[in-house]
């Protein structure tokens, strides 16, 4: 039986995002495997290596110089990535990053030259590009079940970022200053996959709104003042030509919380869930062409859902399986498809694109 590859996963605590997929995913998969953990308080690290069974620390250059961890995750606030990711670069570890790469552009361009400098391979997590329902819509396209693709059209809420969040901790989604907005969450977690599925944008305008001026702390009934827009409109075209508009809400809608549809000169798709992460969310995928009236419910073959353990199918850990596996199999055929940081600093520019179109107005070009 190989060696399986560590892993030390930094913002591995016994609560939050990493201990929801990654570390589920570590341990089903053949892989990798989970060699060591970090949080940021020592109380915090002993429960962590109480219940994950491995070393914990509570700094993380303790876990980037274990000899057993071969990849580091960084799964913390964005605004702690720059100075973690480049003391793991410099280690020359592999480093899996969760989007956004940086707390902003010129963070990202930073972390982005130091891998190249650093000559590793490095992973961002833009997992949504995996999901079964949007792998077979992509299929479908390229084997003209719409013909030729006209126009898009997605809309989504961002499930965070409404009129209440539930601790002060989690207040700092709302001030803009510390880079997870619904810009730069959401709508770009749900970005990546049009791309994946349509092609990139050629010119696109946008208007960023600060709909919510406050939102209340629910545990003490304390306000907080928004300062990121959290209404998200972008219009564009791709450089196929074909139409594409993308509006992305804070909070959650009482109608469609996510909806997308492709719609082609001799058919149509739809994908819908009822939660707007897309990255995470349970997709429909239904299509309709010919003379069909209206869109049904396509079945997915299961090779698209068996790629995962059982356990982990329909899990919000499903999609980051799916991307752990391509690393795997381009590590082993030494091919480059997994989004990774030169792909990041891609779409950090495409933000800045969107905040640039936002602010003067005008529509811009997509670079």
């Amino acid at each position: 039986m190989k060696e399986r590859m560590g892993v030390g996963i930094v913002g591995g605590s016994t609560s939050g995002w990493a201990s929801l997929s990654h570390i589920p995913v570590l341990a089903a998969s053949p892989d990798f495997a989970l060699r060591a953990v970090s949080t940021s308080r020592a109380g915090s690290a002993q429960a962590a290596a109480a219940q994950h069974h491995v070393p914990a620390y509570d700094h993380h250059r303790d876990l980037v110089a274990h000899p057993g961890v071969d990849l580091v995750v960084v799964s913390v606030k964005v605004t702690e990535h720059l100075k973690i990711v480049s003391d793991a670069l410099a280690a020359g570890k592999m480093v899996y990053s969760e989007w956004p790469l940086g707390n902003g552009l010129a963070e990202a361009e930073k972390l982005a030259g130091l891998a190249t400098e650093a000559g590793v391979r490095t992973v961002a997590g833009l997992q949504g590009r995996y999901a079964p329902e949007v792998r077979l819509a992509r299929d479908l396209i390229q084997d003209g079940y719409i013909g030729e693709v006209l126009g898009t059209t997605m809309v989504g809420s961002g499930m965070v970022w409404g009129p209440e969040v539930a601790t002060a901790g989690q207040a700092y989604w709302y001030d803009k200053a510390n880079g997870a907005t619904p810009l730069t969450s959401p709508t770009l977690h749900a970005l990546d996959p049009l791309h994946f599925v349509l092609g990139e944008f050629d010119s696109l305008a946008a208007r960023l709104t600060v709909g919510r001026k406050q939102a209340t702390v629910a545990e003490d009934g304390s306000k907080v003042d928004i300062t990121a827009a959290d209404q998200v409109a972008v219009i564009g075209t791709l450089d196929s030509g074909a139409a594409a508009s993308v509006f992305y809400r804070g909070g959650t809608s009482r109608g469609d919380n996510f909806r997308w549809e492709i719609n082609g000169s001799e058919g149509d798709l739809v994908l819908t869930s009822n939660w707007g992460n897309m990255q995470v969310a349970d997709l429909v995928l239904a299509g309709g062409r010919g003379s069909d009236s209206a869109v049904e419910p396509l079945a997915v073959p299961t090779s698209y859902v068996e790629d995962v353990p059982a356990e982990l199918r329909g899990s919000v850990g499903a999609n980051v399986a799916r991307l752990y596996a391509q690393l795997a199999r381009d590590l082993a055929d030494r091919t480059h498809t997994v989004p990774d940081f030169e792909h990041a600093l891609v779409r950090h520019r495409l933000i800045d694109t969107i905040e640039r179109a936002a602010a003067t107005g005008t529509t811009q070009t997509v670079r």
